[in-house]
């Protein structure tokens, strides 16, 4: 595998660089006429080692974080859907406790009084005894 240093650098890199060493000047480390001089080697530079070269004495630009930056679109739709989803939950809520719940303990009050009157005391099966043996009567 070939070292990072021979290998050919493309128009993209060449911009990097030009662009540290003009970020490097406007914080004064580097004076105009040297940046002058060292953009000319930049642009004429073929492999990443001649680039490497021009900005070694320079300190390096700091890691750039990984993290995706938040947009401001994507904190407004969070807001709005928000303020749609809490009010929705709250009707929910109300639509439980106010209407569901009243009509289901009405229908198990009524399910009880109809069940207490009518269908706790079973009905007894006639039997009908002949000699020692029990038949039961039942239909089919």
């Amino acid at each position: 595998m070939p070292r990072r240093a021979t290998l050919r650098a493309a128009d993209s890199d060449r911009e990097h660089v030009a662009e540290r060493l003009r970020n490097a000047t406007a914080e004064g480390r580097l004076h105009p006429n040297e940046l002058e001089e060292r953009l000319e080697t930049t642009f004429s530079a073929r492999s990443y080692g001649e680039l490497d070269a021009v900005v070694a004495d320079l300190p390096r630009p700091p890691a750039r974080s990984r993290r995706p930056a938040v947009h401001p679109w994507m904190v407004l739709a969070a807001a709005l859907g928000l303020a749609v989803a809490i009010p929705l939950l709250l009707l929910i809520l109300a639509a439980v406790l106010f209407v569901v719940l009243p009509v289901a303990a009405t229908l198990a009050f009524w399910l009880a009084v109809c069940w207490w009157f009518f269908g706790h005391r079973g009905r007894p099966i006639p039997r009908v005894y002949r000699g020692r043996r029990r038949m039961y009567l039942t239909r089919f």
